[in-house]
Order: structure tokens, then sequence, then C-alpha cells
């Protein structure tokens, strides 16, 4: 079987309640789990979580919450594998047989049913151990800058000063959505930006990152104007 799951820890710092906060007139959480629903792939999408009140908002929306996250993968420092990890493995001590798992950010108000359908059909045909969601830099990472000791500036790779932007290798970076795998490369903690790893390459006009308060006004205005262009479905 495939499973959903949807780690969605309720201590979020910079944006407090991120997870289950009201989202163009929505939880956050729920345009995950209704994509997820929608995409077919799955027969259960789980949350993981510790937080009654996520809990309860995640089932209002049709997933399933089967266990309480333990403590110990509940803090600002556990990474998203062993999350996932200890959720197949629960499913498995429960007398069900997980061949691919999803990963689903409660964050991704812009994922789309049939890119998560998509993306598990490039997963399967790749043979590789996981399928994730990336977009390109919309700016060439070799001319980036910093701000450094007085306030002045200097290139990350000044060997490339004159180089024209067209001349530049494109560069990629994870969008924060979905991260297919197999149950065993999460059990076995497969390192995810590697050779065992293809992308699902998104564009970049449905991808947004959302740390920050900033994001967050960012993401709205942009899914406003997207579901006015009837981009979003």
């Amino acid at each position: 079987m495939n499973i959903c799951v949807i780690p969605a820890r309720g201590g979020s710092k910079r944006i407090p309640r991120k997870n289950i906060k009201e989202f163009q007139g929505k939880p956050m959480i729920a345009y995950s789990i209704e994509a997820a629903l929608k995409s077919n792939c799955f027969s259960q999408v789980i949350v993981s979580t510790e937080d009654d009140e996520i809990s309860e908002v995640a089932q209002k929306y049709g997933a399933h919450v089967p266990f309480v996250r333990p403590d110990e993968l509940s803090n600002d420092y556990v990474g998203t594998t062993p999350v996932i990890k200890h959720a197949i493995e629960w499913m498995e001590g429960n007398n069900n047989h997980i061949e691919n798992v999803c990963c689903l950010y409660a964050t991704a108000p812009f994922v789309q049913p049939q890119v998560i359908s998509k993306a598990l059909e490039k997963l399967q045909e790749s043979k590789a151990g996981y399928c994730f969601s990336a977009t390109s830099f919309a700016f060439p990472i070799q001319r980036a800058i910093k701000i450094v000791q007085g306030d002045r500036v200097d290139m990350f790779y000044p060997e490339h000063f004159s180089a024209r932007s067209q001349d530049l290798e494109e560069a990629y970076h994870d969008a924060g959505q979905f991260y297919w795998g197999k149950a065993q490369a999460f059990k076995d903690e497969l390192p995810l930006f590697s050779e065992v790893a293809t992308p699902y390459v998104l564009p970049r006009y449905l991808v947004q990152d959302i740390d920050t308060i900033e994001d967050w006004i960012r993401a709205e205005v942009m899914y406003k104007v997207l579901q006015e262009t009837k981009t979003l479905s």
C-alpha cells in the first residue's frame, strides 16, 4: 500500500500555530490533506502530530491520525526523515505492508493532486529511492553576493563576475512540497539530495516557502492571483 504522511508539529515558533492558521479561508493543513485525497494515490492519508488541536483539524478534513507522535520526535531539532520512518514502522507494526510513502508538508497550499500522482509515476519509472519537488533558482547562484564587514559586498564566486547569465549552469533547490520515497529508503534513512533521488521540477510560480510572516503574506497574494487566473484547480 501507499501512504501519505503529513508531519504537523504544534510548536512552530516564527509563525505560531502555522499548520492550522487560516490561509485564504481554511486551515493551512487542509490544502495538503485535500490534495493528497484528490490524487487517489493513497490507501491512507496520515497526519503525524503530537498536538490535539492539529489532530482534530486534520480529521475534520479527512486525514487519519492513528498515533500520537512521540515527544522525542516533536522538538525543533528532529529532521523529517525520522518522523516518516516512525510512521512507516508504526503502520507496519499494525499489519500493513507499506511500499511507497509520500511525505507531504502541511504548509504546501500550492501542491496539486495531479503533480502528486505524476511524481509517483516518475518514482516508479526511474527506479529511484526518492522523487521530490524541486524548482529552479530565479537568478544564477554563481553571481550571488554576500554582505561583508563594513556593510560592503563580495561575490561568493568572483570568477564568474564577467560571465553571461545564459552561459552559467542552471541550479535548482528543494521546493518544499513533497517527498515520495520507497518505504525502505525512508527506513534506511538514505540521503535525499543524492544519486538515489530524482527531482520532479515545478514552475517557480507554484513554489513558495512559508517560514516567516513575510513568506505568508507573499503566499496569500500568489494564491489569490493563481485562483483568479484559474491556474490552481
